[in-house]
C-alpha cells in the first residue's frame, strides 16, 4: 500500500530533513506518526500525497508514484492538514463543493459525523473558531473514505470531549482494506486508537512495528529502584519504566513512554527488535 526505500528529502542542499526512509505500510491499520515539532512529519505526509517530492530514494503508494500526481490517485488519497484554509462557504457547501472529487464519499458518514460532533452545517466557515472548522474538516476527511487517508495533528484545537469524538469515529469509520496514517506530538490522543507506530526523530525513521510486536519484545510497567530499563519517569503512583521484555510478559504499551525508550536508546531498539 506504503513503501519508501532510501528516500531523502531536502529544503535545502546539506540541511536534510527525511535520510533513508525504508518502510512497508500494509492497508487495515491505524498507524501513529509521532515525532517532535520539525522532524519531518508534515513533509513525510505532503509526500505521501504527492505534494512534495523526494530528493533521492522511491516512493510508491497505491503502486503509484505520487509525485506523477495521476487524477485517479488523486482521487484514492486524501490529506487532511494541520493549518486549515477552508473557503468561506457553509459547512453544507464546502461538502457539496468537494464531494465529487471522490468517488468513495459516504453520505451517511458525513451525517453521522455531523451529528457526533454536533456541526452547524448552516454556519459560515469563517464565522466560526478554529475547533469547529477543525470538526468540520475531520468529519469530511473521514467520509471520503479514500484507501489512504493522511491526517496532520488532527486533535490540535479540538478540546477534550471532541478527541473523545474523534477517536470514537475513526475506530468506527476505518474501512478494513484502509490504510490511515496520524501524525501528532500528543501521543496520549491517540493512545487507545492507533495499531501500528512509526517514531521519526532525527530525520530517520527510528521504529516502525505493530503494538502487539513492541508488547512482545518491551515491557511497560512499574518498576523497582534500579532496576534495568530502557526509560524510566518517576509518576505520582510509582516509578514507570520501559524494558526488554525477557520473561514473556504481557503490558499494555504506553506511547509517550516508547517514543523516549526509542529516541534516546536507538541502537538497543535496533538489537532488541533485530533490524
Amino acid at each position: 500500500m506504503v513503501t519508501l526505500k532510501n528516500l531523502n528529502f531536502a529544503y535545502k542542499r546539506n540541511k536534510p530533513v527525511l535520510e533513508d526512509l525504508n518502510i512497508d505500510l500494509a492497508p487495515g491499520h491505524i498507524y501513529g506518526l509521532l515525532g517532535k515539532n520539525g522532524e519531518g512529519k508534515t513533509t513525510l505526509l505532503d509526500i505521501l500525497c504527492g505534494q512534495l517530492f523526494p530528493s533521492s530514494g522511491k516512493c510508491t503508494v497505491l503502486n503509484e508514484t505520487p509525485s506523477n500526481r495521476k487524477v485517479e490517485f488523486l482521487r484514492q488519497i486524501f490529506l487532511l492538514p494541520e493549518d486549515l484554509n477552508l473557503p468561506d462557504v457553509t459547512a453544507a457547501d464546502y461538502k457539496k463543493m468537494y464531494a465529487g472529487f471522490y468517488p468513495t464519499f459516504r453520505e451517511d458518514l458525513w451525517k453521522t459525523c455531523v451529528a457526533e460532533f454536533e456541526i452547524e452545517t448552516g454556519a459560515r466557515l469563517s464565522k466560526i473558531s478554529m475547533g469547529q472548522k477543525k470538526k468540520v474538516a475531520i468529519a469530511f476527511a473521514l467520509s471520503v473514505q479514500t484507501p489512504v487517508l493522511l491526517m496532520d495533528e488532527p486533535t490540535n484545537a479540538l478540546d477534550i470531549p471532541s478527541k473523545a469524538v474523534f477517536r470514537k469515529l475513526v475506530a468506527s469509520c476505518i474501512r478494513e482494506d484502509q490504510t490511515i496514517i496520524i501524525s501528532t506530538h500528543q501521543v496520549r490522543d491517540l493512545e487507545s486508537l492507533i495499531d501500528s507506530v512509526l517514531i521519526l526523530e532525527s530525520h530517520r525513521i527510528l521504529l516502525s512495528k505493530g503494538l502487539d510486536k513492541v508488547s512482545e519484545k518491551l515491557f511497560f510497567r512499574f518498576i523497582e529502584q534500579g532496576e534495568a530499563v530502557l526509560y524510566s519517569e518517576r509518576t505520582s503512583a510509582g516509578l514507570m519504566g520501559v524494558g526488554e521484555n525477557k520473561g514473556n510478559e504481557y503490558t499494555d504499551v504506553y506511547l509517550e513512554l516508547l517514543f523516549q525508550a526509542v529516541t534516546q536508546n536507538p541502537e538497543e531498539i535496533k538489537r532488541i527488535f533485530n533490524f
